[in-house]
Parts: C-alpha cells; structure tokens; sequence
C-alpha cells in the first residue's frame, strides 16, 4: 500500500454562480462524477447568483492519479434543476474538468461556462477551483508487507462454502482495481485470471462460396467477453495465414481457493467468436469449470487449460457447408491460465491497476487491460528472463526497476505533441416515427489507433427530443509534425458513425456523418497554461452535423502543447520489475592491523564473487537450456507445418478435381432451380394476376351495383320532386289559364268597342295606308341589298373562275409543250432512220416502205399540229372533244396527208419555207374540214 505523504485528495471547490435566471420553485443540485463515484452538493436557490460554497474530493493515491491521467479520465460536473414539489430533476448544463491540468499548488478560482445550456439567453457559469491535496490521515499497517498464513478452521464450525449463496458473482472494486468474488472479511487472496489467443489454423473453411462479408472491411478478429467485459484481438485481414500477434487479457480477482473454483465452477463456458464486421464467421466454447478441476497447487504454480479448439460456423450456415475431416476442422489456440499473485515472483508484467468497466469502449480495453506478451509459452513467466539491469530510483515497495530492450521509434525534433479531444455532445432532431437505441462509434488512424471508439450504453432516441450522450468524450495524446498534422486534417475527415442496437435482431447502421477536422484548424487560438507550467496552445471547434436522420452536437479541440521533449518512444510495453533484496553494509571491524585475505571485507568480496560466478554458471545453464527448448519447438513446429503443406498440396489435387465435379452439378442444380424458380415464380405472377383481376372485377362490380342503386334511388326522388312541382305548377298555371280568358274576354270587348269607335274616324284610315306603304318600302330596300350582295358576291366567283381558268390553260401549255418536244424527238429519230435507209436501200421495194414510213410520219406530225392549233383556240375539254371527232374523219386526214406527199414527191417546191407553208394551208384546210364536220 502507498505511504502516508502518497495519498493524495482531488478537491473540487464549487463556490458560487451567475446568469441563472430567478426561478422560487426550482432549486440548483452539482453532482460530480470522477472514476464511477458521485458526490453532490446540497440544493440552493435559483436565483441569478446561487451560493454553493461545496468542496467535494475523492481520495487516490499517486500511482492511481498517474494512471487517470494517462486514461485521460475526466471530472464531469452536472448542473441540475430540481422541483420543490415533484423532485423531478431536469438538466441545465455540464462541466468537464481536465484532470491533467490540477496542480498541488493552489490556483485562483476560475469562471467555467455551462456546456449545452438548455438557457440559451445568458449562458451561466460556475466559479470553480480544482487543487491536489495531501491527505493527512494516520498511515495503516499494509496488508502487503506482512501475510500471515490462514488459520485452519474451527472443529464444529460450519465451513464457509456452506455460508456461500447458491449463485456466486463478481463484484467490481473499482478503487483497488479488482473484482470481489465471495465475502470481503474471509476472501483475501488475490488472483490473476488470464486468457490467451495465440494461434488460428484452416479458418478459410468458415467461409461458404455463397456467402458475402461485411461492406466495413475485410478486417478480421477474434472477440469474448471476461466478466461482463468485451475484448477483441488485434485485427487481420488474411484468412489463410492469420498473422496477429498473441494477446492476453487478464483481470485481477480477490477471493479464496475454494471459493474461486466454486465461482469458476457456475460460470458458463467463455465463448470466444471469429468475427469480420458485425457478423460471427464461427465460435468455439472454453470451458472454465475446467480451471477448477485442475489438481494444481495455485501457491507455486498456475493452473492452466490450453488447447486447440475447434471453431463452429453458425447454425444457418453450418446447414450449407459440407462435412470436414478433423485434419480440415477451423481450430483457434486458447490459453486459460489461472495463478496467484504475489510480489516476490522473479518476473512480474506491469499491469494497470485500473480494472476496466463495461461502460468503457473497445480501444479503452485494449490499451488498459490487454497485455501485450512476448511471444514465448506461458509457462516462462516462472523462470528468470535476461535482463539488463541498470541502477535507477527505487519504486515504491524498494523494488528496482529492470528495463527489457525492445524495437523504439525515434521522434524528429521538430515533431510536436499534440492532444486531441472529442466530446460527442447529444443526438436528436430524429426523422424516423419510431425510436432508436443510438450508439456512436468512429476511429482515426492517425492518432495511434484503429480500434473504433464507442459510446456505451446506447441512448433512446425519439422524434422532437435531444439526449445527451454518455462515455462520449475521449482525447488522444500524439505526436507529429505540423505540416503533417494540417495535411491530414484536410484530407481525411473524422466518419462518426450512428447504430441501432436492438436486442432482438442485428445492429443496424442508421447513418454516416463526417466531421471536418480542417474547421478546427480555422478556429481562433487561445494560449493556456500547460500542466508542466508550459505555455501551450488551444483551438476549439464546435457545430451540429447531420447524420441522415438526426443531427449530432459536438465539440472537437486541439492543443498544440509544444515540441516533444523525448526523441525515442518504446513500440511495446516491455518494462518489468523484478523485486530485488536489498543489500545490507557489512560492520566495520576494528582497525587494528590484521592480513589482507584475513579480512571481513576480503572474505565478503570473495564469496560475492563465487556466488557471481555460481549464478553466471546457472544463467547460463539456464539460457542453454531455454535456447534448446525453443529450438526444439520451432524444429517441431516446422516439421508439423512441413507435413500440413504437404498435406494441403495433395489435398488441393484433389479438392480441384472435386471442385470441378462440384460445379458441374452445382451448375447444373443451380440451371434447374433457376428454371423451377422462374416457372414457380412465373405461377404465382399467374396466380396473383388471376386473383387480383378477380377481386377487381369483383370490387368493380360490387362498386357499380351500389353507385347504379344510389344513382336510381336518387332519380327517383328527383322524379318524384319534378312530378310534385310539376303538379303545383299545373295548378298554378291552369289557375292562370282561367284568370287570362277572364282577363281576354274581358279585353277583347274594350277592344272591339274602341275599334268600333275607330273605323267611324278619317284618321284611322289614312294611318293604314301610310303603314302598308312603309311596309313596301322595307321590303324593296332589303330586296336592293340582297341584289347588291348577289352581284358582288358573283363578281368575285367570276374572278375566281378566270384565274383558274388562267392558271389550267397555263398548265396545259405546259404539258402540251412537253409532249410535242417528246414527239418531235422521236420524228427526228426516226426521220435519221430512214435517212440511213435512204443511203444504204438503193432497191426499188425498200422505197416503198420508205414512202410508207414518211406517210406515217407526216400523218403523225399533221395530227400533233391540229392538236396544237386546236388546243391554242379552245379549252381542254374542247380539244379533247375535238380529238375525238378527229378521229372519226380520219379517211379525211389520210386524203389530204397523201395530197400533200404527193406535192412534195412532184417536186414542185424546192425550198424548205415553202413547204412548210405548203403544210400549214394543209393544216389549216384540214382545220376547218374538222370543224364543217363537227358542226
């Protein structure tokens, strides 16, 4: 135990507040929280300033705060607000002090702002002071020093097994950083239980060909809980050769023997799970009961259970995958290893006495409790390790501290050490309709660290509704240079990820929110006082974020705490202790005169030196022997590997072969399920298609029947309505009808006595003839105006009439110039023709044929020059007319045609003009022969 001037006191001094607003029925509660314990102040007013004048403090000795402060544990300070009559308590704000920053020296107090604040018009404040006290409590014997051997027990009294319940649990002691397994008074021996991963073989064979792996990664690690606490090894990513390092975890337990094998006796069986992402790939049991079985003396050895056990997919893929021989089975090697923990072991690992709690997250576990372990059996612990032992301070119990020499990374001189912190404030402005138990976790690499950081436990989230979130602020201490720092923050955002935790089904992923870490860099500095007495710097940025359906509020900050003081950083945790007894000075002898080798001095230098060289003999021996065993292990091992790869290659051959089979049938399986599937699917497409249209009609059927009935129902009351109104109509009229004849009659006799007293007057016949003479004179003028509108409307259809007349003839001029160039070609053909026939026929009956063409060609061209002259004096139809009749006096024709050859065969006249004058007298002549004929 720490001595008297070690014990220290956190005391946390609340003094007063401002900008509250004044509220009689409220009163103000601080409820602090430091290391799972709370503490509180007494209510006060709320009023504008409210006196508390508390001091509130929490007892640790140096090594614990010195453990707080690298776990970076923080003070929360809560404000509450609390109804006089409901006691119902209602958060105003809350307060995180950094433990690193308190000094022993006493500082003045300081304003501390209200973080998220539900007043928002004035932000209050707390004036607070944090200071670092020596307890000054009258020092206690350490149990440690002195242990006194358990008394056996009393004869008669009954033994303390029987006075156990019948269920025994582990019960945290977060002050000694143990757990408490039996009664406190009687349960004093302390325990080490430990749990190693150390290997994992053919686990390739948990993955069926069907299945698909998270969308998170590809990154792979076992996971167990140890007491209610999750752990997970560190992450890999190939399945066929598993390359991560063996990890032990291992947690502290007060108890006694007989009761810890009990305890170890109820527990279930530790199931430690292969898992890639949220999904169990397979889980094997290690049962601990086994530990209590084992028949071994736990004050000189550990008890241990090792072995390698076989992984088991789960139940609905172990459906789909093939049996394996037990050379094939997925096997993992577990090390449970049970000891007893006392302080005079020769080699001791340095474990945090902080003991986890299940609200903290995963990366918490795996820097505070896992232990990283030499990669050597268990069983080593127990013998001397080569150490390099150098003179040091003593630490606390005398002990001299004894560094091992392992891999160190060297810190460039301008690197800075930086401290980053993120508090994740509260999650609302929830869009779904139903709530959820949100859980936010997000990693960064670059600050050290892979492992995710969670919010544990998870937070009921409603619409309309903020809610705070717990175990939610985490700060990274690193070190880097600056240029690099600013790259990285611009390039890379920090992904806060929000799940649904549901205990009845998967968590679910609700949505992805980056924050950009670049915005921090923009923010304002503000320069503060370090806790080495530095002068440092601060940036601090705060905003709310979407997260596809809900907004996140939080709070990122960076401190620039100023180059790194330490050029080389040790990679592993490799520091050990190794108790050593201290030496006493020999008395001095008397200084009479006495031989060199006579002595007491001589005589102790000798025997140191014998006893030097003894124990250089025995480590050495040791070593030799050491060194023996483990190459005799790697040649084992090697061999055993050897034969599994020779066992894998032929196995391989034939899983080819195999293989090759297999998918022929699976490809014809999968042909024919597909063809079934589709025509079953095709069916019931049928079958929903029949019904639906069925209900349809049915529905529509239904409808119409009612809309009919409602559509007569109500015809028939508007009938009825029409056939009553019609009634009272037809009374009223016919009471109308009566009253006009009496009204008629009685107008018709005024009238024909007033017309009678008319007709005996000159005027009244005069006024009728001036009527019928006006009467006339309408009617001729309408008469005028409809002659007036026939003429001009005539006048513009005659127009019309003429202009296409006009146009027609245009266009037949057209087509009968176009025939006649057509004709007139083909006579020139043929008149070249009989030219050539003229030269080459010089025989008497070729010029008879001659004669008959020229005819035919001159009865042609005179027909084609009537029709022109005929179409030039009348219309078409006309000369369409004209056409016909002409053919009809064809005899005609022919007579004057050969007239005209037999004119030109007499050669009468030689001139080419006179011919053709002669042709159109011919023309003409028969011109008029055609028309004598058609008139």
């Amino acid at each position: 135990m720490a001595s008297k001037t070690d014990q220290l006191l956190i005391v946390v001094s609340i003094l007063e507040g401002r900008h509250f607003p004044k509220s009689p029925r409220l009163s103000l509660v601080v409820q602090a929280s430091f290391d799972g314990e709370q503490l509180a102040t007494d209510p006060v007013e709320h009023r504008d300033q409210p006196q508390f004048s508390t001091e509130l403090a929490w007892e640790l000795d140096r090594r614990t705060l010195h453990q707080h402060r690298l776990q970076r544990t923080p003070i929360k300070l809560q404000c509450f607000a609390v109804d006089s009559v409901s006691k119902k308590k209602e958060s105003v704000g809350y307060i995180v002090l950094d433990l690193r920053s308190v000094q022993e020296v006493k500082q003045e107090p300081r304003w501390y702002p209200l973080l998220s604040s539900k007043y928002t018009k004035q932000r209050p404040a707390l004036l607070l002071s944090v200071v670092l006290e020596n307890d000054t409590k009258p020092s206690e014997p350490s149990p440690d020093r002195f242990k006194a051997r358990k008394a056996p027990p009393r004869q008669g009294s009954p033994a303390l097994t029987e006075l156990l319940p019948d269920k025994l649990e582990a019960v945290l002691n977060p002050d000694q950083g143990y757990h408490q397994v039996g009664p406190a008074d009687h349960c004093t021996d302390m325990f080490v239980l430990s749990i190693t991963v150390a290997f994992a073989t053919k686990l390739e064979q948990l993955i069926p060909s069907t299945m698909k792996l998270s969308a998170e990664g590809s990154e792979f690690f076992f996971y167990y809980s140890l007491l209610g606490n999750d752990i997970t090894s560190e992450p890999f990513h190939n399945l066929l050769s598993p390359d991560f390092e063996p990890e032990r975890a291992s947690v502290r337990i007060r108890s006694s023997k007989q009761i810890l094998q009990a305890f170890l006796s109820q527990q279930p069986s530790l199931q430690i799970h292969l898992c890639c992402g949220n999904h169990s790939l397979g889980s094997t049991d290690v049962s601990l009961s086994a530990l209590s079985a084992v028949s071994v003396d736990l004050e000189n050895k550990a008890a241990t259970v090792e072995g390698a056990f076989i992984l088991q997919p789960p139940k609905r893929v172990k459906q789909t995958l093939p049996a394996l021989p037990a050379d094939l089975q997925p096997t993992v090697g577990v090390a449970v290893t049970l000891r007893r923990e006392e302080v005079d072991w020769q080699v001791k690992l340095k474990m945090p006495h902080h003991v986890y709690t299940r609200s903290q997250t995963r990366q918490t576990l795996n820097e505070q409790v896992v232990e990283c372990l030499f990669m050597c059996p268990a069983a080593d612990l127990e013998a001397p390790v080569q150490l390099k032992s150098r003179p040091e301070a003593p630490a606390e119990g005398g002990a001299s501290s004894v560094s091992v020499s392992a891999p160190k990374v060297s810190i460039p001189s301008s690197a800075h050490h930086y401290c980053f912190s993120l508090d994740l404030r509260s999650l609302g402005n929830l869009s779904l309709t139903h709530p959820i138990a949100a859980t936010l976790r997000y990693s960064y690499q670059f600050f050290g660290s892979a492992a995710p950081i969670m919010t544990n436990p998870p937070v009921e989230l409603q619409r309309n509704m903020d809610v705070s979130l717990p175990q939610s602020y985490c700060a990274f201490d690193f070190a880097a240079l600056p240029q690099q720092l600013q790259d990285t923050f611009l390039r890379v955002p920090l992904v806060v990820e929000v799940w649904h935790r549901d205990s009845t089904s998967r968590d679910q992923l609700i949505g992805r929110a980056s924050i950009q870490l670049s915005h921090l860099l923009s923010s304002e500095r503000s320069r503060f006082l370090a806790s080495t007495g530095e002068q440092s710097w601060r940036q601090t940025h705060q905003d709310r974020i979407p997260v596809k359906v809900a907004e996140l509020s939080y709070v990122a900050t960076l401190e620039d705490l100023g180059l790194v003081k330490a050029r080389e950083v040790i990679v592993s945790d490799s520091s050990q202790t190794e108790p050593v007894a201290p030496t006493q000075p020999a008395p001095l002898g008397p200084t009479a005169p006495t031989a060199p080798r006579d002595t007491l001095e001589y005589r102790k230098a000798l025997e140191l030196e014998l006893w030097k060289e003894e124990q250089e003999d025995l480590f050495d021996d040791q070593l030799r022997k050491k060194e023996l065993s483990h190459m005799q292990a790697l040649a084992e091992e090697w061999r055993r590997r050897d034969r599994e790869r020779e066992a894998l290659v032929k196995k391989k051959v034939e899983y080819n072969l195999l293989e090759e089979q297999l998918q022929k049938t699976l490809s014809d399986l999968e042909r024919r399920e597909k063809q079934l599937a589709e025509a079953e699917l095709e069916t019931q497409r049928l079958q929903r298609e029949l019904r639906a249209d069925h209900d349809l009609t049915q529905r529509e059927l239904q409808e119409s029947s009612r809309r009919l009935q409602q559509e007569c129902d109500h015809r028939v009351a508007l009938e009825k309505d029409k056939v009553r109104l019609m009634e009272e109509e037809r009374s009223r009229l016919l009471q109308q009808i009566t009253d006009g004849e009496s009204r008629y009659k009685q107008l018709e006799k005024e009238f024909q006595l007033y017309r009678e007293q008319q007709n005996i007057r000159p005027e009244f016949r005069l006024q009728s003839e001036i009527n019928l003479l006006t009467l006339e004179k309408v009617e001729l003028e309408r008469k005028l105006e409809s002659t007036t509108k026939s003429k001009l409307h005539y006048k513009q259809q005659w127009g019309r009439a003429l202009k296409e007349l006009a146009r027609f003839k245009q266009r037949e001029q057209e087509n009968a110039m176009t025939r006649l160039k057509k004709q007139q070609a083909e006579l020139e053909a043929m008149r070249l023709r009989y030219l050539a026939t003229e030269e080459k026929e010089a025989v008497r009956q070729d010029r008879q044929e001659l004669d008959d063409i020229r005819n035919e060609l001159n009865r042609r061209i005179f027909k084609i020059t009537i029709y022109h002259l005929i179409y030039h004096h009348f219309f078409k139809k006309t000369a369409n007319i004209l056409w016909l009749h002409l053919l009809t006096c064809e005899d005609l024709i022919v007579n004057l045609i050969s007239f005209s050859s037999g004119l030109a065969n007499a050669d009468i006249y030689t001139c080419g003009a006179k011919k053709n004058q002669v042709q159109i007298c011919l023309c003409r002549s028969c011109f008029g022969a055609c028309l004598s004929h058609l008139e």
